[in-house]
């Protein structure tokens, strides 16, 4: 199967069940990571992916506190597309939490949320621990993968023509990872692994698209990840 074209209707279809965890992600208690590296109080802000808030991100951060992190909400609002104004909350946001800690911010992005992390982190890297994105679609061709048609359904722009002049595949200045997986139903796993000078590194995961930031094996592993790689 070429990887990085679209993925096919029968991964698709396998994404729609994952949804309920999602729903129920602020209803739903965090459980110890076995094994995972002590966050040290490191500051973490989530972003969301499209057609969802912080609400979706809820039981990841519940687990990152719980594995000794200080996980905070993006307060970006409902997310439905890359606009200029949801990108100066972030940036806004981002300020907040680093001056409150004191301390640099690792950003994880799940979706269309690691594209806002990695333009945070392009335009502050001074503001920025790291970059882990979750089936972020930063690299290559932008239709590579079966929500391009709802993005441009939704918003008053093309995924060619976003109205901010940032390249989400120019790799920031801080340390960058990129989670992605063959399961995942949405992103071509080309576009979510990226080429080598476009992160870091990247790390394949066995977990379907919808399934990267509210399922509690996905979860384990991204909390996992996220400390070998602020330790490394």
């Amino acid at each position: 199967m070429d990887d990085s074209a679209p993925p096919p209707l029968s991964l698709w279809l396998r994404e729609l069940p994952i949804t309920v965890p999602i729903v129920l992600s602020p209803l739903r208690r965090p459980r110890a990571v076995a094994g995972a590296r002590d966050g040290g109080g490191q500051p973490v802000m989530v972003i969301p992916g499209i057609l969802s808030s912080d609400s979706a991100t809820a039981l990841l951060r519940r687990t990152l506190d719980g594995s000794g992190y200080l996980a905070y909400a993006s307060e970006m609002g409902f997310l439905t597309g890359i606009k200029p104004a949801t990108l100066a909350r972030a940036v806004d946001r981002l300020a907040g939490i680093a001056q409150a800690e004191q301390r640099k911010v690792a950003l994880v992005g799940w979706s269309l949320g690691g594209l806002y992390a990695r333009v945070l982190a392009q335009r502050h890297p001074e503001l920025v621990e790291l970059v882990m994105t979750l089936g972020t679609p930063f690299s290559g061709d932008r239709r590579a993968n079966n929500a391009w048609r709802l993005y441009e359904a939704i918003n008053d722009h093309t995924v060619d023509a976003p109205p901010v002049p940032d390249d989400p595949a120019m790799k920031p200045p801080v340390k960058t990872v990129a989670l992605w997986s063959r399961k995942d139903g949405v992103i071509a796993p080309a576009a979510a692994r990226g080429l080598p000078h476009e992160r870091d590194a990247e790390v394949e995961v066995p977990f379907h698209h919808f399934a990267l930031a509210s399922t509690r094996p996905a979860i384990e592993r991204v909390v996992s990840e996220l400390g070998r790689a602020l330790a490394g």
